[in-house]
């Protein structure tokens, strides 16, 4: 099998402490990432073919983060050195990126300079089985969702396997389309699409029953799971596979389980319960990132979502926008936490 190609915007998290301390000591905390980065980071590291795909511009900080991206096995032969900036979010310590704090930094930058017909994706996508983006990316301009197209249509003629991670970022869609009029488009090239029930209503216009949604309560969010999965797959016949994830702050701390559809059935990871965590930045991509991991080597869907959900689980704890965490490490997290 050939590479898994991520594609999406490298970013660089800037982390403010909420009192102000950055201010007296004159140091801002900072993190390498961007969705999609962080999926290519995880299955490098998890010993899958990686290539990473962004625009940065042509000096010497990118000279560094090429290298910084090679040292982790990620292949960046295919990353165009154009523009004039990488693009910033500033995100306080321990918050979510849905929180209202975060601040994105992100106009002018070489990957949303990114221009239709620029890009030889014949030669992109040479060794490539699996080609990987996320909502975040035509999110950004009218011009690299068109670009986002293009690839997806040469992806579709070459039969290559295509994910998509419905991202959610209310911040980002300020050009003049709700992601209703861009995303299903999209999508209806995908073979896994992988967000939550909210999301899948936010950006696929699927249906949310009110109803089933009003509290947390597991079973009629399983339900409604199954529900979006089967007007994804009734909406998108090319997708075949459908990912969900629930994560819930709760009297014990936080909640975390997942669901995989497929061949007409839902599969359920198990429960994990803590009182504390790290980090919630990346969770997500880590889970994506399982779900390739697994389906790359063509384990079962319920091993698949297993180590997935065990993968998301633990980079609550790493205080990075990419795992850490081997494979090793995530098997073992999902015998210590079976139920």
């Amino acid at each position: 099998m050939g590479k898994v190609l991520s594609f999406g915007e490298l970013l660089l998290r800037i982390c403010p402490d909420m009192k102000g301390q950055w201010l007296e000591e004159n140091r801002l905390p900072f993190f390498v990432g961007g969705a999609e980065l962080n999926v290519a980071t995880a299955l490098a590291l998890w010993d899958v073919p990686s290539s990473y795909m962004t625009a940065l511009p042509d000096n010497f900080m990118s000279e560094q983060l090429l290298a910084y991206m090679q040292d982790r096995h990620i292949d960046t032969s295919r990353i165009l050195l154009q523009g004039d900036r990488v693009g910033l979010y500033y995100l306080p310590k321990g918050k979510d990126l849905k929180n209202a704090g975060v601040i994105y930094d992100r106009a002018g930058s070489s990957y949303a300079g990114l221009k239709p017909r620029t890009i030889d994706w014949d030669t992109v996508f040479e060794d490539v089985s699996w080609f990987h983006f996320s909502a975040i990316c035509p999110a950004l301009t009218q011009q690299v969702a068109d670009v986002c197209a293009e690839a997806l249509e040469v992806a579709k003629s070459k039969n290559i396997f295509v994910s998509l991670d419905l991202n959610y970022r209310a911040k980002l869609w300020k050009y003049g389309k709700d992601p209703v009029e861009i995303m299903p488009a999209l999508a209806q090239s995908c073979d896994l699409i992988m967000g939550n029930i909210w999301a899948a209503h936010n950006m696929l216009g699927m249906p949310l029953e009110e109803e089933l949604v009003q509290n947390t309560e597991k079973e009629k969010l399983l339900q409604h799971a199954k529900l979006t999965s089967e007007a994804i797959l009734k909406e998108f016949p090319r997708c075949k596979t459908v990912a969900n994830t629930f994560r819930f702050d709760h009297q014990q701390g936080i909640r975390y389980y997942t669901t995989l559809y497929t061949q007409g059935e839902l599969i359920t990871s198990q429960e994990y319960v803590v009182e504390k965590i790290l980090d919630k930045v990346g969770s997500g991509d880590c889970f994506m990132a399982g779900l390739l991991y697994g389906f790359y080597h063509q384990h079962s869907p319920e091993k698949t979502l297993e180590f997935a959900t065990a993968a998301a689980f633990k980079k609550l704890f790493i205080p990075s926008d990419a795992t850490t965490s081997t494979v090793a490490e995530i098997e073992h997290t999902i015998t210590e936490y079976a139920q």
